[in-house]
């Protein structure tokens, strides 16, 4: 599929009128404004985009904002931790969106007795060439899915920091740089804590975004449950299905794009706001580091481009402010008691900054 081809819809046509008479052509012309601005095209960025976010929608069905943050988190070239309960879908999303631009998957299942070299790689001694060959690991690779990341011990864990900050591993000294567009998305369960390692404060600060799914909508559920049932093997919504729409070049262009995207002073003043409010406020214990207002302004510019816009406004930020914030904060121990959840006390922070007016 040529993708120059399918994102750039035919112009309708134009109505022919027949011209005024000659003697009566100053009362058909309109007066002449004072300036006039051409509107600028939509990039095609965004309309590769929207072809991905309705080809995902058709096996990923009843997660609009969910979906958005994720192409969101591709567009800024950051990382995702996903986070929801068993069976929502959360392999199915990475296999479908790696499947509309041809990029290569590859999933690690993390257990307890995971060893960092099963994530990176490993050299071997070949008798035959009497020599150390390097056995590259599954993280080589462009959309990785590490799954219930908080199963594995903190030194696999820690396998994840250099390729997450550099895209590159070293394998005994020697670096090797991973194939771009490079994402990582690690899954946790927020239900079994039994057996598991949190992730440290420094490897989810690495993540640009916390995505959290949550249950469809009844009539979304329905509908879902229809779809797979009427394949042989439940194997309805097949991400295998979802046809490639570009290719990781374009993403590499879009992601570029998107780094483009203006950010005035007064946006990113707010920005830096909402994330110094985290650390001022008395329901929480730990705030978010300078990090977090980078990925705030990297998260809105990508939702500027989204929606076809080259520049970002306040209420980009603040739709960004959950996401982005939600796991680089730590709420006090006796809000942590009281039940309070973080997007509940992230939500009254927010209140206190007041957004820039433009």
């Amino acid at each position: 599929m040529n993708p120059d081809s399918s994102y750039a819809p035919p112009l309708p046509p134009v109505p022919m009128q027949s011209p005024p008479p000659a003697d009566r052509v100053a009362e058909y012309a309109p007066p002449m404004p004072e300036a006039v601005y051409a509107p600028q095209a939509v990039p095609r960025s965004t309309q590769i985009m929207a072809a991905i976010r309705d080809a995902v929608g058709q096996v990923f069905v009843g997660q609009e904002e969910v979906l958005h943050q994720v192409q969101a988190a591709l567009l800024a070239g950051g990382h995702v931790l996903l986070e929801g309960k068993p069976g929502l879908g959360k392999t199915h999303l990475v296999l479908a969106l790696a499947q509309t631009f041809g990029a290569t998957f590859r999933r690690i299942q993390f257990t307890p007795d995971l060893m960092p070299s099963d994530v990176t790689g490993h050299t071997l001694y070949d008798l035959g060439s009497q020599k150390f060959q390097v056995r590259k690991g599954p993280i080589f690779t462009q959309l990785l899915l590490a799954d219930e990341s908080n199963r594995a011990p903190a030194k696999t864990q820690s396998a994840l920091l250099e390729v997450m900050q550099e895209s590159q591993v070293t394998i005994d000294g020697e670096t090797h740089a991973l194939m771009p567009p490079f994402m990582t998305f690690a899954t946790q369960n927020p239900i079994e804590q039994e057996g598991t390692y949190p992730l440290p404060e420094a490897q989810l600060d690495r993540f640009l975004l916390k995505i959290v799914i949550d249950y469809p909508a009844a009539n979304e559920e329905a509908w879902i449950v229809q779809a797979v049932s009427a394949s042989a093997g439940g194997r309805g919504l097949a991400p295998t299905s979802v046809a490639q729409l570009c290719t990781p070049e374009d993403i590499l262009q879009a992601q570029q794009e998107a780094a483009a995207v203006q950010a005035t002073d007064s946006v990113v003043n707010y920005a830096v706001a909402l994330t110094r409010a985290t650390r001022s406020n008395a329901t929480i214990a730990l705030g978010a580091g300078t990090r977090g207002a980078i990925s705030l302004v990297r998260t809105a510019k990508s939702y500027a481009l989204l929606d076809g816009r080259h520049f970002i406004t306040p209420g980009d930020v603040k739709r960004a402010a959950l996401p982005v914030l939600r796991h680089r904060i730590t709420l006090a121990p006796e809000v942590a008691i009281s039940g309070q959840t973080v997007d509940q006390v992230l939500e009254a922070v927010i209140r206190t900054v007041e957004a820039p007016r433009q």
